[in-house]
């Protein structure tokens, strides 16, 4: 109706007139089946699409796209109820269903707003969204130099700190790959919707979720621990849609390198990036710490020790070497400290004032990196 709505009078249909039509839908014999389910929840259907269409066409969010239709087997399951909900310890009433027992993974603070049911594989869960007041977090400043953190993300490390700090990555996809690859192989000889095709669906199901999980719990951890060890964390803010688009070309201009790119890219896609700034993100602010995201152009090519920006700095993808002052270190290590300059220039250019005590007792400013005499800059430890 909306895309039939827009293609006619290039007018998108309003929440309450689609609110409306619910009533004649469901007296209509080809859609009588939505009385089986509560209002509320068809509304909230409807409430999503009106904002995903409003979305799409709001200029200040231009990577938003208009919404497609959902196919029955690939959609993810789920409801909501915004009210005639009813919580009693582990068992939960809700509408046209009865009482529900759950297992309650975390106390319910707040008052609840409103319950979302949603099925990941054999498993239903049941999150409660609560409303309650928090105090503005306030946390205690201690010496800035170990309280300020930059972070040079990658593939061969996930994570490298100006401390000299990595993380080496958990690549989840690429551990069960193989595996996943048999087992969508076996889903595609069977007879579609039969009942064998149904189990094996199950199993690729599950291997999807294994992968899923595994990366979450790693980047929650991660997260949870620099946001603990640090007030301010810098990272570069990364394009990683671009950064993992296709090589292939076309017919007329056809890519170059495609099978190396496509393993770039699902290397890239491995790792989480995104979903792992956006936990330090919300965990920073959880704590009255800081998430500050600079521009990364030149962040590995840039020299620490003298300044100099050069492409030949980097020959290699994971050795750094000046041609200038001949500064060596590692490609990350450098882009990290570089991380941390750009960020400290950001603090600087708030009003901020960052000094550090050196352990020498000597003190500078902070976007001044000390540099050692050794050509090759040591790795502490691995987070």
């Amino acid at each position: 109706m909306q895309k039939d709505s827009l293609d006619k009078t290039r007018k998108v249909l309003s929440y309450n007139h689609l609110a409306g039509c619910l009533v004649n839908w469901k007296k209509d014999d080809d859609t009588s089946f939505l009385k089986a389910a509560p209002s509320q929840t068809l509304q909230q259907t409807l409430q999503a699409l009106d904002r995903a269409l409003k979305d799409a066409f709001d200029k200040k969010q231009p990577d938003k796209r208009f919404p497609v239709f959902k196919k029955k087997f690939k959609c993810i399951d789920s409801f909501r109820y915004p009210q005639g909900f009813k919580i009693e310890g582990s068992r939960i009433f809700l509408p046209k269903i009865g009482w529900v027992r759950f297992f309650q993974s975390r106390q319910i603070q707040g008052t609840p707003k409103n319950v979302t049911v949603s099925r990941r594989g054999p498993h239903w869960f049941v999150s409660v969204q609560t409303e309650q007041d928090i105090p503005v977090p306030e946390r205690p400043v201690f010496n800035p130099y170990d309280d300020i953190v930059g972070i040079d993300m990658g593939v061969v490390r996930f994570l490298t700190g100006s401390d000299g700090e990595y993380v080496e990555p958990l690549n989840s996809f690429k551990k069960l790959e193989n595996k996943l690859a048999r087992a969508q192989k076996d889903l595609s000889r069977k007879q579609k919707f039969s009942n064998n095709w149904k189990k094996q669906k199950q199993i690729v199901s599950r291997l999807h979720i294994k992968i899923a999980d595994a990366r979450n719990d790693f980047l929650q951890k991660l997260s949870t621990i620099m946001s603990k060890n640090h007030a301010v964390i810098v990272a570069e803010e990364l394009r990683i849609k671009n950064m993992s688009a296709s090589a292939r070309g076309d017919v007329e201009n056809p890519g170059k390198n495609v099978k190396a790119k496509s393993g770039l890219n699902k290397s890239i896609l491995d790792q989480g990036w995104s979903a792992f700034l956006r936990m330090v993100g919300y965990k920073q602010e959880w704590s009255g710490g800081k998430l500050i995201l600079v521009d990364p152009k030149n962040t590995s090519r840039t020299c620490p020790a003298c300044g100099h920006v050069c492409a030949e700095n980097r020959k290699i993808q994971a050795l750094f070497k000046c041609v200038e002052c001949n500064y060596t270190a590692n490609a990350d290590y450098v882009g990290a400290i570089n991380i941390k300059a750009r960020g400290i220039g950001v603090l600087e250019a708030a009003g901020h004032v960052v000094l550090s005590l050196r352990r020498d007792g000597v003190s500078r400013p902070l976007n001044q990196e000390p540099v050692g005499t050794s050509n090759q800059v040591p790795i502490l430890c691995s987070v």
